[in-house]
């Protein structure tokens, strides 16, 4: 089997790079991004794949120059998901690399895939394996799997599937060859870094938008001056009347929108747990009519 240098650092790189070392693989190096704080007043702390990579026993780096110094050396194959970084062109040149790619390539490439897939209402997505090249996810494609997205799943449910299905095309590619990539086809879109204000729910825009917003994770909205989670929501029915009050006028468990009403499911008030809405409601001691503030509070400084 080829020898591996595997390139990742959040968690959802962590099931692929313990897929290709069950399989037998031989991943001799990992290459991660540097310890960092992960949370506001926390301690400097590995990458998710680092810590999986010391369990497993495979060597870390951290800088992509020791690559072709490292004692592991030399590799077939690289390996990259979700790393972080553009591979320079001198590396690429010197190991040819696959990455496992969580969009239909070339629909959302870049940094957000499975969130912007969410956000755009997109009924399908899935896992590609590419070619890595120094463009930005260009390479040709070996093999995908496409995956249907639930009406309402949630961003932490869809990335768990997609991160399954990849793990398996990853291994069952590499088992039997590459082969030939096939070029990208169609009109490329770019999947951006969430900016913190894209989790604000913005009262005026539509109830099917604000629910888009609510299933990736961690939307916000802002009640009697402090922060408010909404963990989980739907879009009302159709037709459901807002009463002449304006978008953010709390009626029931339901908010009015620019368009429909978002029922609200599960929220987080600053400083307490998760809880049913209806609870949240009565303890908040909320009457019909009240207003939320909108997205006018911080969301805690947390990184999309």
């Amino acid at each position: 089997m080829a020898r591996l240098v595997y390139f990742g650092t959040p968690g959802l790189a962590v099931t692929p790079l313990e897929a290709l070392v069950t399989a037998g693989h031989e991943v001799a190096l990992v290459v991660t991004r540097p310890d960092r704080r992960r949370g506001r007043g926390a301690a400097v702390a590995p990458s998710p794949v680092k810590e999986a990579a010391e369990r497993l026993g495979v060597p870390v780096a951290h800088r992509l120059d020791e690559v072709l110094s490292h004692a592991a050396g030399p590799f077939d194959l690289g390996v990259v998901v979700a790393y972080g970084r553009l591979i320079p062109a001198s590396l690429l040149d010197a190991v040819p690399m696959v990455n496992l790619h969580f969009s239909l390539l070339p629909r959302w490439r870049g940094a957000a895939p499975v969130e912007r897939a969410i956000l755009a209402g997109d009924a399908v997505t899935g896992v590609c394996l590419m070619a890595v090249e120094a463009g930005l996810d260009t390479g040709p494609v070996y093999a995908r799997v496409e995956i249907e997205i639930g009406a309402h799943e949630h961003l932490a449910d869809l990335r768990e599937r997609l991160v399954a299905d990849g793990s398996e095309l990853l291994v069952e590619r590499l088992a039997v060859g590459l082969g030939e990539g096939e070029p990208q086809e169609g009109t490329p879109t770019y999947a951006e870094k969430l900016a913190p204000d894209e989790l604000a729910l913005v009262w005026e825009r539509t109830a099917a938008e604000l629910e888009r917003v609510v299933r990736l994770d961690r939307a916000y909205t802002s009640w009697r001056g402090r922060r408010l989670r909404v963990l989980d929501a739907l879009a009302a029915p159709d037709g459901a009347s807002s009463e002449g009050a304006p978008p953010g006028s709390l009626i029931g468990d339901e908010v009015v929108t620019g368009d429909g009403r978002l029922r609200l499911l599960r929220v987080q008030a600053a400083g307490s747990v998760p809880m049913d809405a209806a609870a949240w409601r009565r303890g908040a001691h909320a009457a019909a009519g009240d207003r939320f503030d909108g997205g006018t509070v911080a969301a805690e400084g947390d990184e999309p």
